[in-house]
C-alpha cells in the first residue's frame, strides 16, 4: 500500500477518487507542530532555533499515521505547494520518522487537483525543498518575536491584554493615517459649468473645458463669483462646433485572479471578506473546480490555454479569440505557479449550479468569467468627441466646451465578463455647424476627504507597498479586528478605535521599523530570498532581531505607564475624594480613581462614538 499524506479531509475525498486500491489518502488536518502557545518557543542564543510541540488535537491523528505508515511501502507527501504547505510535509517527515533506512517518503505538488495532475505529480516526485521550509520558519519565528516581546510591554506600559504584530501593525498604521488624514482634510470649493444645446430636437450636453484656448483646470473657477462673471460672457452668443475627433478605443480583458485580486472582486461585488472569500476558494481549490488559490503569479499553462482557444472558438467563434500572456508585476513571484483558474472550462458556472452552494457558486462563476475573458478580443467602442465654441464678439473671452459620445461596437469579453460602461449617443454633427444655446448652468462642487479603507482597497493597499503575501492578507485583516484596534463604519469601512489609535502612536514614535512602510517591505523581500535560497534564515533573523532587542530594553527603562496611558482630571473620586484619572483600557480611555487598587472606583468617559 502507498500512503499519501494531504492536510485536509476535502481534498482527501477528492484525490482518493482519482486513485485505485494500490493508495490511501489520508489527511493531517493541517499542521500537526507548532510552537507553544505558553512561551517564546525559539532559543535566541542557539541559531534562532525554535522549540516545536505537538497541539493536543494532533496528538491522535499522529497516532493514527504513525499506524497508517508501519504497514506503508511508501509515504507520499501531498500537502500544497506553497511554503506553508511545504513545513507541513517536513514536519510530517520529522514526527513519523521518514528516512531512507525507516521509511522512505515522497514529496509530490501540485497547481490542480484533477485526476491528470495528480497522476503527473506521482511520476515526478522529489524531497522536501527546506530553503521554503526555512522561509516559513523565519516569518514564524519574526512574528514570534515580535508579538512575544512587545506585547508584554503593551501590557506593561498601556494596558492589560494589549497586542503588536509585525505586519499587522503596518497595515494598523494605514487605517490610523487614513483617518487622521480625514479628520484634517480642508474641503476646498470649485465650479464647473454646464451647457445644454439644441440641433433640431436632439440635445447636446457638454462641459466647459477651454477659455481662451487654454485649458480650465479643476480650480480654475474657484467661486461663484468667477462663475457668474463667465456666465455674463456666455449668454447671447453664438456657437459653432469648431472640432469633430473620431476613433475607436479598445478595451482589453483584466487578467486572470491572483489572490489579491479575487479577495478585492469578491468584496466588491459581494462584500465577501477577504477571510470568507479564502474559504470559499480552499473548497473549490480541494475539491478540484480550480488551481492553487494562493498565489501571486499569473502564469497559465499551455494545457489551459489550449483550453480556453478551444471553448471560446466553439461558443463565440473566431472574432472572439484572442490568445494573451499576461507578465506578473511582481519580480518575487514564483512563475512556476499559476493565476487562479478553473480546471476544466467545460465546466461551466451553469453546469456546477447543481452541486455547489450559492457561494461557491458566486465565486467560481468570477473565477471562471474572468479566466475566459482573460482569452477573448478587447471589446471595441467608436468615441466621438466634440469641440463647442464661442463665436468672438465685441472684447468678449473665447470660450469652449467640450461634448463627448460613445457607443458599443463589439463586445469582445464583456459578453463573458460584463464591466460597467456608459454609452452616451451623439446627433451626426458637422465641423462649422452653428447649435442654439437652450440652458446654461453653473454647478458647485467641493473636493472630498479619500475614503476610508475596506477591505479590497486595503489589500490593495499592502499589495502596493509590497507588504504581505497571498497567504497572509486575510489573516492581517482579521487580526487587527480581534484585536479591537480597528472596526467597521455602516459602510464596511476601517476606522481605528481609539486605543488602536495609541498602540499605533507608541509603535510610531518608539518602534518606528516595526511599522515602517519600506522597512516591512523589504523584509518580506527577505522572506522570499530565503525562500530562494539567497539568504540566509539565521542571518536575516538576527540582523532583525539585534536592533529590535536593543530598543526594546532602551524603552523599558525610559518609559512609564504614567507617561502613555494616565492623564490627569481636575475630579474627585466620589468615594474616596482622591483624584480621578483618565486610565487606558483594552477597549480605549476610562475614568479611574489614582488610588487604584485601594479604590476601585471606575466610570465610563460617555463619549458618543461618532463612527457610528
Amino acid at each position: 500500500m502507498k500512503l499519501i499524506i494531504v492536510e485536509s479531509p476535502t481534498k482527501s475525498k477528492t484525490i482518493s477518487g482519482f486513485l485505485d486500491s494500490q493508495f490511501e489518502v489520508v489527511s493531517s488536518n493541517g499542521h500537526i507542530r507548532d510552537l507553544p502557545k505558553t512561551q517564546l518557543g525559539v532559543n535566541i542564543d542557539n541559531g534562532f532555533e525554535p522549540k516545536y510541540v505537538i497541539p493536543k488535537r494532533a496528538k491522535n491523528i499522529i497516532k493514527k499515521l504513525k499506524e497508517k505508515v508501519k504497514k506503508a511501502k511508501v509515504v507520499i507527501l501531498a500537502t500544497d505547494e506553497d511554503r506553508e504547505g511545504e513545513s507541513i510535509a517536513w514536519h510530517l517527515v520529522e514526527v513519523l520518522n521518514l528516512n531512507e533506512k525507516t521509511k522512505p517518503y515522497q514529496r509530490i505538488v501540485f497547481h490542480e487537483i484533477t485526476k491528470e495532475s495528480i497522476k503527473r505529480a506521482l511520476l515526478n516526485p522529489r524531497k522536501i525543498n527546506k530553503n521554503l521550509v526555512h522561509a516559513q520558519q523565519a516569518r514564524r519565528i519574526l512574528d514570534r518575536l515580535v508579538g512575544y516581546k512587545l506585547s508584554p510591554f503593551l501590557w506593561e506600559k498601556v494596558a492589560h491584554r494589549l497586542s503588536a504584530g509585525r505586519v499587522q501593525s503596518v497595515a494598523l498604521r494605514l487605517i490610523v493615517d487614513r483617518e487622521r488624514e480625514i479628520e484634517n482634510f480642508v474641503p476646498q470649493e470649485y465650479w464647473t459649468i454646464e451647457a445644454e444645446f439644441e440641433k433640431e430636437k436632439d440635445k447636446i450636453f457638454a462641459i466647459l473645458s477651454k477659455k481662451n484656448g487654454k485649458k480650465i483646470l479643476q480650480f480654475g473657477i474657484k467661486t461663484e463669483k468667477e462663475a457668474k462673471e463667465i456666465l455674463k460672457e456666455l449668454k447671447e452668443r453664438d456657437y459653432k462646433i469648431s472640432n469633430i475627433e473620431k476613433k475607436q478605443i479598445k478595451r482589453h480583458p483584466l487578467p486572470p485572479f491572483i489572490t489579491s485580486t479575487l479577495q478585492q472582486t469578491a468584496w466588491q461585488k459581494f462584500k465577501f471578506t477577504a477571510k470568507f472569500t479564502m474559504r470559499i476558494a480552499q473548497e473549490l481549490y480541494e475539491r478540484g473546480f480550480i488551481t492553487y488559490h494562493r498565489t501571486d503569479s499569473l502564469n497559465l499553462s499551455d494545457e489551459a490555454l489550449k483550453q480556453a482557444e478551444k471553448f471560446i472558438l466553439e461558443n463565440y467563434g473566431k472574432d472572439y479569440y484572442c490568445l494573451r500572456k499576461f507578465k506578473t508585476k511582481s519580480k518575487l513571484a514564483q512563475e512556476a505557479h499559476e493565476a487562479i483558474r478553473p480546471t476544466d472550462v467545460q465546466r461551466t458556472p451553469e453546469k456546477v449550479s447543481k452541486i455547489l452552494d450559492k457561494n461557491c457558486k458566486r465565486i467560481y462563476e468570477l473565477i471562471w468569467q474572468r479566466f475566459i475573458a482573460s482569452q477573448m478580443s478587447p471589446a471595441l467602442f467608436f468615441n466621438t468627441k466634440v469641440e463647442i465654441e464661442t463665436l468672438p464678439k465685441d472684447n468678449l473671452s473665447h470660450y469652449t466646451f467640450k461634448s463627448q459620445g460613445q457607443i458599443l461596437k463589439f463586445d469582445g469579453f464583456l459578453k463573458v465578463y460584463p464591466l460597467s460602461y456608459e454609452e452616451k449617443n451623439l446627433p451626426a454633427l458637422e465641423i462649422g455647424e452653428f447649435l442654439k444655446l437652450k440652458k446654461i448652468t453653473p454647478l458647485q462642487h467641493f473636493t472630498q476627504p479619500p475614503p476610508r479603507y475596506n477591505e479590497a482597497s486595503l489589500i490593495k493597499e499592502l499589495e502596493k507597498h509590497g507588504i504581505g503575501r497571498p497567504s497572509t492578507y486575510a489573516p492581517i485583516l482579521s487580526i487587527i479586528q480581534q484585536r479591537n484596534y480597528v472596526k467597521k463604519d455602516k459602510n464596511k469601512r476601517f476606522f481605528p478605535t481609539e486605543i488602536g489609535k495609541i498602540v499605533n502612536d507608541l509603535l510610531v514614535k518608539h518602534f518606528p521599523n516595526i511599522v515602517d512602510i519600506k522597512f516591512t517591505a523589504l523584509m518580506e523581500e527577505d522572506l522570499d530570498k530565503i525562500a530562494k535560497g539567497q539568504k540566509d534564515k539565521e542571518n536575516v533573523l538576527r540582523e532583525f532581531y539585534e536592533p529590535f532587542e536593543e530598543n526594546l530594553k532602551r524603552k523599558q527603562k525610559e518609559l512609564s505607564k504614567e507617561d502613555i496611558a494616565i492623564e490627569k482630571t481636575n475630579k474627585k473620586c466620589p468615594l474616596c475624594n482622591s483624584e480621578l484619572v483618565v486610565r487606558l483600557g483594552r477597549f480605549g480611555k476610562f475614568l479611574s480613581c489614582s488610588n487604584f487598587p485601594n479604590c476601585k472606583y471606575k466610570a465610563s468617559l460617555n463619549k458618543k462614538n461618532k463612527n457610528k
